[in-house]
């Protein structure tokens, strides 16, 4: 579960990946649709959606020539749940954290391209 949750956290630590979660909350989306509002290249969100899949975090599957991503909200349920163990923090929104990405997606930051 340790690695699991590591995967999750640094996932969740680039902020492209975080406003990719945030549009992925609204339904699922194509690839192309997700890279269309970043200033990168395609194969750069493509390796952002691995790391997000990898973590668990979506999932991705073709249908017919499009690739489509899913959010999976069960590894955000699995790091909420490790988060309370300490007893300090509340347990996860999803409304509240839907409402947290959108701020993030709209933040003024520089974009980066690493991974």
């Amino acid at each position: 579960m340790t690695r699991d949750l590591d995967q999750v956290f640094a996932a969740l630590a680039d902020p492209t990946r975080r406003a990719i979660l945030a549009m992925l909350l609204e339904d699922d989306m194509a690839v192309t649709d997700v890279a269309d509002p970043f200033e990168m290249s395609l194969a750069a969100i493509s390796k952002h959606l691995r790391v997000l899949t990898q973590a668990g975090l979506i999932s991705q599957e073709k249908r017919g020539r499009v690739k489509w991503c899913k959010l999976e909200p069960d590894a955000l349920r699995d790091a909420s749940v490790w988060m309370q163990g300490f007893g300090q923090f509340e347990p996860v929104n999803l409304d509240a954290f839907e409402r947290f990405l959108a701020t993030e997606v709209h933040a003024p930051e520089g974009r980066d391209e690493s991974v």
